[in-house]
């Protein structure tokens, strides 16, 4: 992160934190008014200025006040799981990562949803992020933002490779990979051992067809899926992307930061992430275009205008298309991400802890989200709103794209999934026709604890 994003993004946090300070303050005595404590992953601030807003709607019946968790996604699951298996009452509310939700509803830790208020709280939801806040048929969290990505292609590194690639036009991965070889590019992937690689491999066996479980909710007893043909194939894209002339060199190490720097390198042709990677260049030239009308001297003004100018260029030459397909003439499933607001299971106000999950997701502070953090809203009107589609060109590519979307195997046993298909994927180039059952072999193993993942 440049040094003046941490300084505005630092800005933001304090201002938020001030903001839901006086709030608290304006709505009477601290022994008065019940306080919620919402367990917040790191953002750009858009989460304390919701929950500031969400205290003076809720007009001195409760505050909202946050704290952070660690920013990678284990680090947030490790911290909670601590707490709640000590009965912790202090947490009641949590911004939980989709793949843990069945996880934390498994072992009680969160609180389930009435049928009334599932009716209320989920109305006009997308049903991609909607699944994923269920378990075993009950609802226990409301969908709070959701993510999906698109393939991001330099318009004109298609246009040199020839390659008819766009917002309504499906290509496959044998293309992309092709395309960027022809052109001497590369295609940017997720394929460091995390988190990102499991949901790259997911979205290419889903793609062709397959599953990684067969029968998640089956917990130490899920049949894995992954010895298959869709699980061969999902390997296949991966080992040919690893050891072509597309690969980037840092390829076994790359995450979303390495994949956005390595597509805007002079090299970069291609790349599937999340939708930020287009909000951080539109966010650089509003800051630009502030920085240019704020300037004194000629020579800054000039060298500022070149600068905005330039940006806009390379602005222009990002295309989007969906991400790409596995088998021809087949839809690719693609990644689905996102976060879920779940109350805790031992606070001492769920009531108000719903109430407070209610204005939280609304659709109202859902567009706020959206536009503040670049995050993608669960409430399909949402998508039509002119300030998003503004912000987002591609806003309908998106919302199709998490409609039709591959969720994670939704499995209390999901750390061990992930965690066992990291190992045994990696390096990506090392991959071959017996890695998915190999794979499969060390899920059952794990989790019938007779090897550790």
């Amino acid at each position: 992160m440049r040094r003046s994003t941490r300084r505005r993004a630092g800005a933001v946090l304090a201002s938020a934190a001030l903001i839901a300070s006086a709030a608290l303050a304006g709505c009477g005595s601290e022994s008065d008014v019940p306080v919620l404590t919402w367990y917040i992953n790191p953002d750009n601030g858009t989460q304390q200025k919701l929950a500031a807003e969400c205290t003076q709607a809720a007009d001195g019946r409760y505050g909202i006040r946050t704290a952070l968790l660690p920013r990678e996604s284990t680090g947030q699951r490790e911290q909670l799981v601590r707490r709640l298996a000590a009965s912790d009452s202090g947490i009641d509310l949590m911004s939980l990562d989709v793949p843990y939700l069945a996880e934390f509803a498994n072992a009680g830790f969160v609180r389930k949803f009435t049928g009334e208020e599932r009716e209320r709280l989920t109305r006009g939801m997308l049903q991609g992020p909607l699944e994923s806040a269920q378990w075993q048929g009950d609802l226990f969290a409301v969908p709070f933002n959701t993510n999906t990505q698109l393939l991001w292609y330099h318009k004109s590194v298609a246009r040199k490779a020839g390659l008819d690639v766009g917002p309504n036009s499906a290509v496959t991965w044998d293309q992309v990979i092709s395309a960027a070889e022809d052109t001497g590019t590369t295609v940017q992937v997720q394929a460091s051992r995390y988190e990102g690689y499991t949901v790259l491999i997911n979205s290419l066996v889903a793609s062709a067809g397959g599953e990684i479980l067969k029968n998640p909710e089956a917990g130490k007893d899920v049949t894995p899926a992954l010895n298959s043909a869709a699980g061969r194939e999902a390997a296949q894209v991966v080992r040919t992307l690893a050891r072509s002339k597309a690969a980037p060199a840092d390829i076994s190490n790359s995450n979303e930061g390495t994949a956005q720097a390595g597509f805007l390198a002079a090299n970069g042709g291609f790349m599937t992430n999340w939708p930020f990677v287009y909000t951080a260049e539109t966010s650089m030239l509003t800051d630009l275009e502030g920085q240019l009308e704020s300037a004194k001297s000629e020579a800054d003004k000039e060298k500022l205008r070149q600068a905005v100018e330039d940006q806009e260029v390379r602005i222009d030459d990002i295309g989007w298309a969906r991400w790409p397909a596995v088998v021809e003439g087949e839809p690719s499933a693609p990644p689905l991400g996102g976060i879920d607001l779940a109350v805790g299971a031992f606070s001492e106000h769920p009531e108000l802890a719903v109430d407070a999950v209610e204005c939280l997701t609304s659709p109202e502070s859902q567009q706020t989200y959206m536009l503040g953090e670049g995050l993608l809203a669960t409430v399909e009107s949402v998508y039509t709103d002119p300030a998003i589609r503004k912000a987002f060109p591609m806003a309908e590519l998106l919302r199709e794209s998490v409609d039709e979307a591959a969720p994670r195997p939704v499995t209390p046993y999901y750390p061990d999934i992930t965690a066992t298909i990291q190992r045994t994927w990696h390096p990506p180039a090392g991959l071959n026709a017996q890695t998915p059952g190999q794979s499969a072999d060390l899920i059952v193993a794990v989790l019938q604890d007779n090897e550790l993942s």
